[in-house]
């Protein structure tokens, strides 16, 4: 998890064009509600790495007056769903400044895939006169990155319509075809989306078409972008 959250932090770092200090990663852990900042959120707030520890009480009190309310209703919702999230939100740092940051966040694991907390980065998206046209690329990379998450998230909606799942269910059934098939979890996601799309009448009428495209879906994805035709329902 911490390797694909920090490649996601890199893709949002290159679209910045050289501006690494606008992007960092966070922890937060639902048991203890303990924080973990990067060097670069931990300067986007105004610190010096390594003289701050942050906590619930912190995060709040360097939110926008007009933003903290909503975003103590966030972290609250965490706790108890323990959903993921995104959201828009003005910081102020130790000088007052105002930051406009972008924050995502996706479910925390530990070794054995059980939730306990949520991690994601910060996206500082203030503008600047020498950057005028950073707020539109970063928009489009957090985009992307937010369409990534979706397409999980449909795919996961028709396992749970087509073998009656739980969210839980059908997402651990997801992630055990990508670990079987050595394929990673957004692009067998992508697949399966596109195979239904391609057979979605006899998909609905008959689990079996829908099994065939579950357990064969890795075997069509060629590349980043190229997939193999779908399969053809009989």
């Amino acid at each position: 998890m911490s390797a694909e959250l920090n490649g996601r932090a890199a893709e949002v770092e290159q679209a910045l064009s050289g501006a690494p200090q606008r992007v960092g990663w966070f922890r937060f852990y639902f048991a203890d509600q303990r924080w973990e900042w990067s060097e670069q959120v931990q300067r986007m707030h105004g610190y010096q790495p390594g003289t701050v520890i942050p906590t619930t009480e912190l995060v709040l009190a360097h939110k926008h007056p007009d933003d903290r309310r909503q975003v103590a209703a966030t972290i609250d919702e965490m706790l108890h769903t323990h959903r993921a999230f995104s959201t828009r939100r003005r910081i102020l740092d130790t000088s007052g400044v105002v930051h406009h940051v972008v924050v995502v966040g996706d479910q925390l694991t530990d070794h054995e895939d059980v939730v306990i907390g949520t991690h994601g980065y910060y996206v500082d998206i203030t503008p600047t006169s020498d950057r005028a046209d950073d707020h539109d690329r970063i928009t489009a990379k957090v985009a992307e990155i937010t369409e990534n998450r979706a397409v999980i998230e449909q795919a996961k909606e028709m396992l749970m319509l087509v073998y009656g799942l739980d969210p839980v269910a059908a997402f651990d059934l997801l992630k055990r075809r990508s670990q079987e098939s050595n394929v990673k979890l957004r692009r067998l996601a992508q697949q399966l989306v596109e195979d239904f799309g391609a057979v979605r009448d006899k998909a609905i009428g008959s689990r079996s078409a829908f099994d065939h495209m579950l357990l064969t879906a890795d075997v069509r994805i060629v590349g980043d972008g190229d997939v193999t035709a779908p399969p053809v329902a009989n």
